[in-house]
């Protein structure tokens, strides 16, 4: 006998024992999978409306319904338009039947709703579920306002969102960006241009043609503040975490955009402007200290971090934290590894060639009594301790908790390969880790026992605001080398004036020298790779006291 045909013989027969309601299931679960929607309204049909053994349940409606939501996206009208009746029919006998919908089932009839330009009900709906809303809810509402061209409509529905703590991805972002740009709303457009450069490093080309549509236009070069104070627009972006001011458009005049690149020095090509490496704001850094605080508290004896905590405000002059047990078992795992003193010094003397400061050192207490047990290690040792270098965590204590906190709240330079990525840190959330650990965060390599401090990047691909008013954007795209990434360079008419002059003047130079010209005429507002003071800034003199070991 054939095999295959006694297999098919056995699904068959197993088919004709299947109840209906689990035979319904597997057909509607089989239209879902295949977005099939003329199967799935004969399906739902051939249900009668008593007496029938199949009895519709949540997940039978929200099937039917996510084939719906799908089908409107169809190029084919008539698909287009059946999709959205059947779709408020099944809803419609959802509620006749008392069974209450879902975040999942407003979605869907959402999307139907925004697929009939009605983004009135596709509000309402989604407002219908209260906090139980989230930005897949109130997306079709929004993005048909935006589609629509009813950009005050589509800011009450973003700001509805945001009371309700729900952040807005690229795609809406780009929509209002889009639909202000339409409508001229300068002040809009300057708001959302602010949300997007928080939630998004770098922009989809689509994103970037909405952008040159606004700088390019008429609207864009009436409007701006005529640059009063620099020094107190560099005070609201060092407040900030630099990068950005969000004061207002500044400047006058047209606007001019390049696409450009950005020079491995952290330098626009175009307009030799300095990027920077944007760290998180003022607010944030506190919140993130208290946060970390915190979690410290309740997993240290509150007593020993709280001291730390005292210390630390007394002790504020270091601009840079080593953790010492990271750095000294570094590369250690072999049968005669164990701590190594002359790696550890080696960063510390290297952190104080570049800024003349000493850094502090986090360790344990115990590891700081048995490495005193050895003689070659006690002078070095003392010499750290008497110069204030050295605070030995308590006996039990997590020592992470204490060079986080030390580094977080001195907004100074961390030296660690700890990549910070356990349940410990996963507590504090990645709102703003990642961009803090960009910014201080200084990795280490050890070759041939010479030492490599991997530095912080001299500038940070994100979207940048300068003092001066101009802009420069990162367009999202696939490349090895970022000095090949493209950038929109954005800046008023003028402002590149002086740099075009210089180079015409000697169009002998390559394009290199140029550069290089342009980064030795502009040296002093750049960052240097090689000095801490141009990353952390200076801090207040230190205490006279001791750090404990």
């Amino acid at each position: 006998m054939n095999t295959s045909n006694t297999v098919t013989n056995m699904r068959n027969k197993k088919r004709k024992n299947l109840t209906p309601e689990i035979q319904f299931r597997l057909n509607l679960d089989h239209c879902s999978k295949n977005k099939d929607l003329s199967t799935a309204i004969s399906l739902f049909d051939s249900v009668p409306t008593t007496g029938s053994e199949i009895h519709l349940t949540h997940h039978h409606y929200n099937s039917l319904l996510y084939i719906c939501s799908n089908s409107v996206n169809s190029v084919h009208p008539s698909t287009k338009s059946s999709a959205i009746e059947f779709g408020f029919r099944v809803y419609h006998h959802m509620i006749a039947n008392h069974i209450s919908p879902s975040e999942a089932t407003v979605t869907a009839v959402a999307r139907l709703a925004a697929a009939k330009a009605d983004g009135d009900a596709a509000f309402e709906l989604a407002r219908s579920v209260g906090n139980q809303g989230k930005l897949r809810t109130y997306a079709p509402a929004l993005l048909c306002f935006c589609r629509n061209g009813m950009a005050d409509k589509a800011s009450e529905v973003e700001e509805h969102m945001g009371s309700l703590g729900l952040r807005l991805e690229e795609p809406e972002l780009s929509a209002l960006l889009k639909v202000n740009v339409e409508k001229g709303k300068g002040d809009k457009v300057y708001e959302y241009l602010h949300k997007l450069r928080a939630s998004v490093r770098e922009v989809n080309e689509s994103t970037a043609n909405i952008l040159e549509s606004w700088f390019c236009g008429e609207v864009a070069a009436d409007v701006g503040l005529e640059i009063q104070n620099v020094d107190h627009v560099n005070q609201v972006k060092l407040r900030n975490g630099d990068g950005w001011h969000g004061l207002g458009w500044l400047g006058k005049g047209k606007w001019v955009v390049h696409r450009s690149n950005v020079a491995s020095d952290g330098r626009c090509c175009t307009c030799g402007e300095q990027l920077t490496c944007v760290d998180i704001d003022t607010t944030e850094t506190e919140r993130f200290a208290q946060s970390v605080a915190s979690l410290a508290m309740e997993r240290e004896v509150q007593s020993n971090f709280k001291e730390f905590q005292d210390w630390i405000e007394e002790c504020s002059d270091y601009e840079a934290i080593v953790d010492g047990a990271n750095v000294g078992l570094y590369q250690q795992n072999f049968a005669e590894g164990g701590f190594s003193i002359p790696q550890l010094d080696a960063v510390v003397r290297e952190l104080y060639s570049r800024s003349k400061k000493w850094p502090l050192i986090i360790l344990h207490k115990k590891r700081i009594r048995q490495l005193l047990e050895k003689a070659s290690n006690r002078d070095l040792l003392q010499d750290w301790i008497d110069q204030g270098l050295l605070y030995g965590t308590p006996y039990g204590s997590n020592d992470d908790w204490y060079w986080l906190y030390a580094a977080v709240k001195l907004k100074c330079l961390l030296v660690t390969n700890d990549e910070m990525r356990d349940h410990t840190f996963e507590l504090l959330g990645n709102s703003f880790f990642l961009r803090w650990k960009e910014r201080h965060q200084v990795k280490y390599t050890f070759v041939k026992g010479n030492l490599k401090l991997l530095m912080p990047p001299t500038y940070s691909l994100v979207i940048q605001e300068s003092e001066k008013g101009s802009w420069h954007v990162p367009v999202a795209g696939e490349t090895i080398d970022e000095s090949l990434r493209t950038w929109l360079c954005i800046t008023r008419s003028g402002s590149c004036d002086a740099l075009a002059s210089s180079l015409n003047d000697d169009n002998q130079l390559s394009n290199s020298n140029k550069l290089e010209t342009l980064a030795n005429r502009n040296n002093s507002v750049g960052h240097s790779d090689d000095k801490l003071t141009s990353i952390t800034g200076k801090r207040k003199e230190r205490s006279s006291s001791s750090p404990e070991v």
